[in-house]
């Protein structure tokens, strides 16, 4: 019978992109090049194998292909390493350095702005008070 030996213990979430330590706080950025190419190429390969399979009387019809503006990704930072709150709201370029020791606790673009309001959502969400009460 073999003896059992310890293991490193193994994280329970993601992982701070800088030091590895347990992420704390989020954020999103706009794909690189090389990881927008990724995306294009497996679409690619997702519509050459439907059109391989599809019956040569019907093949099968497909969109636009994606574009850069329709992904993101996640970035991790541990509280060391974490941008403040306001920016890990919103997304950031593909050429963010964040987190990079030298920049923090800001980043080095300039994120995009928040989508406006959804004005329906916003009546939606308000509570409606009694006839005679006022808000302000």
């Amino acid at each position: 019978m073999a003896t059992p030996t310890p293991v490193e213990p193994m994280s329970a979430g993601p992982a701070c992109a800088l030091c590895g330590e347990p992420a704390v706080v989020q954020w999103r950025r706009r794909l690189t090049d090389a990881e927008f190419q990724q995306v294009l190429d497996a679409e690619q390969a997702r519509r050459d194998e439907a059109t391989l399979l599809a019956d040569p009387e019907q093949p099968p019809v497909f969109g636009p292909m994606p574009q850069p503006s329709d992904y993101t990704t996640a970035v991790y930072a541990c509280a060391s390493h974490g941008i403040t709150l306001d920016l890990a709201a919103l997304i950031h370029r593909k050429t963010c350095t964040a987190p990079q020791t030298a920049d923090l606790p800001e980043c080095d673009c300039t994120p995009e702005s928040p989508p406006p309001p959804d004005e329906e959502l916003v009546r939606a969400a308000a509570p409606r008070l009694p006839d005679g009460w006022h808000t302000e």
